[in-house]
């Protein structure tokens, strides 16, 4: 039987070790829905696996767009669901790793039927260059609080959307998502790996001052001429931006880091408890999570 994996949880969970130990012993490939990873320019601001790391496993989604050319949900959707029928041809199994929710449901369920309206998202882009992001946050705070506790606000994308649905029909995005029930197109076993607060904070916290020794700052300098793009208006990015500026000091940048990122992973945990379907693993050794993951699928 055909089957998708998924191996969710939040950012610096161990997504990647464990899905290629998994991979190892399936025989099969990967699809990275982290929506920042699929960017060629951004590795250690995004914790992307190095080649060590993949150990041989195929991956797809990484290094695989530029950030002059962002990829949507909807074209990550196209795009990864012809991987997947190309994968199956050949493979049983296909594992789906990412902390983006929204890219992950994407391939899994589709992209929302809910309706658009161009007039509309102009308006609220026309609204978002002349009063700024804050503007719009506090709209989506005043129409739909409980998207507003869940999304990334800092997302002018996101905002527009929630905006121009609850224009279109008078009735907040939340509680249309929820009344859109949608099966899998696949038959789809989810994992959500589950740290305890404290030891995921401290994980994070690591992970940050690791990228600054790998040289995210340098990275950052890089895209120097990309920091217009909101593909760059990320944790990692536009901290460092902020002290490049002469705005904050580094170790100011490297704490915000740090406090954003934790304030993220949050946010991720609320998107995953939406998932009824998902078993939370309590992390343990990487070979018994994997015999775990295992029997579950028998």
């Amino acid at each position: 039987m055909k089957k998708i994996i998924v191996i969710a949880g939040p950012t610096a969970s161990g997504k990647t070790s464990l899905a290629v130990a998994l991979a190892k012993q399936l025989n099969c490939s990967i699809i990275s829905a982290d929506s920042r990873q699929f960017y060629k320019e951004l590795s250690i601001g995004t914790a992307k696996p190095s080649e060590e790391e993949m150990e041989g496993i195929p991956h797809y989604f990484i290094d695989s767009h530029s950030v002059e050319h962002p990829l949507s949900a909807g074209q990550f959707e196209k795009q990864a669901l012809e991987r997947v029928k190309n994968l199956f041809e050949s493979d049983d199994t296909i594992i789906i790793v990412g902390g983006s929710g929204m890219f992950i449901n994407a391939l899994i369920y589709g992209t929302d039927q809910l309706p658009h309206n161009p007039e509309i998202r102009d308006f609220w882009n026309q609204e978002l260059e002349e009063k700024g992001i804050e503007f719009l946050q506090e709209k989506l705070k005043t129409v739909d609080l409980a998207y507003y506790n869940e999304a990334d606000i800092k997302n002018p994308v996101r905002l527009i959307r929630a905006l121009e649905i609850f224009e279109i029909t008078g009735q907040p995005f939340s509680q249309l998502r929820k009344q859109n029930v949608k099966t899998p197109r696949f038959p789809t076993y989810y994992f959500v790996i589950n740290h305890p607060r404290e030891e995921l904070y401290n994980r994070i916290n690591q992970r940050v001052e690791i990228m600054i020794a790998n040289g995210l700052i340098d990275e950052v300098k890089n895209n120097i001429q990309h920091r217009s793009l909101q593909t760059l208006n990320t944790v990692g990015y536009k901290e460092v931006f902020e002290y490049l500026d002469g705005e904050i000091s580094k170790e100011r940048a490297i704490a915000l880091i740090q406090q954003n990122t934790r304030r993220y992973a949050k946010r991720q945990l609320t998107w995953f408890r939406k998932e009824d379907s998902a078993h939370w693993i309590s992390p343990t050794t990487t070979e018994n999570m994997v015999k775990d993951i295992i029997s579950t699928l028998q």
